[in-house]
């Protein structure tokens, strides 16, 4: 009977060794882009949200102490727009917010600065206004923006207006919630303005430009909006949440004004 002689089958360990390290290596970066994306959704969704509401209530609370120090001051309102337009000159590179290709419209807020107060006690909101719907300038600071070339507070028109509904504050978070009869209030330095909501647009185009027409009313859904002039309040923002691809609209008629 002929021996069989055994074969031994020598492995390498240091073939071995790369492969343990290259899967090493794989995890520790996945792991990484893990932690990094991580830190990236809670600087979105967190601090954005932390930093801009914090300014945003800085700013409601610096513009209410501005007013309130104008009506102390005997005769503090003659004159003032004159001493706006002074400063405006001074400072010819910046443009308005009144859509027109050569600046600011006499009279017209300066563009990216506050000067009015929204308040809807429905969805608890205060933010202020400003001028122009800018994401550096002005919506990312946590403020609503007005539309260029829309209605100021109180007048025959469409007072349009555009907000964050997630991070950077999200002003328009819950605007969703609001329903018939439900008030938005527009303060401003001379007077304060109600609106009624009135109607409501769950879903439309980003680039539905009808719905901030003088006289509102969807290009997307004509269904959706008004017929006749009047004084009316837009709200815009974009839907559904965390993402840009619709806008959800909310309007309201002026129903009453308060001078201050």
């Amino acid at each position: 009977m002929r021996e069989r002689i055994p074969v031994v089958v020598q492995r390498n360990p240091w073939g071995r060794r790369v492969v343990a390290r290259g899967l090493w290596t794989a995890a520790e970066v996945v792991v990484t882009l893990g932690v990094v994306l991580l830190l990236l959704v809670v600087h979105q969704l967190w601090w954005t949200n932390r930093q801009a509401g914090a300014g945003a209530r800085d700013e409601v609370r610096a513009l209410q102490r501005q007013w309130a120090d104008a009506e102390a001051e005997p005769g503090a309102g003659e004159g003032a727009g004159d001493e706006q337009g002074e400063r405006d000159e001074q400072e010819p590179g910046r443009r308005g917010g009144s859509g027109g290709g050569g600046g600011r419209a006499p009279g017209a807020p300066r563009e990216d600065r506050a000067y009015a107060v929204i308040r809807i006690p429905r969805i608890g909101l205060a933010a202020p206004v400003a001028q122009g719907v800018g994401k550096r300038g002005v919506l990312d600071k946590g403020y609503v923006g007005h539309y260029p070339g829309t209605a100021q507070p109180g007048r025959p028109g469409n007072f349009a207006l555009a907000g964050h509904r997630n991070t950077h504050g999200e002003p328009f978070r819950y605007i969703n919630r609001l329903r018939r009869g439900d008030r938005i209030g527009i303060e401003t330095r001379d007077a304060v303005y109600t609106y009624t909501v009135d109607r409501t647009l769950a879903r439309t185009g980003a680039h539905d430009s009808g719905v901030i027409a003088a006289v509102p009313r969807s290009v997307v859904k004509p269904s959706a909006g008004y017929d006749t002039a009047g004084s009316y309040v837009t709200l815009t923002t974009c839907t559904p949440e965390f993402t840009s691809r619709y806008r959800l609209v909310v309007w309201g008629r002026l129903t009453d004004v308060r001078m201050r």
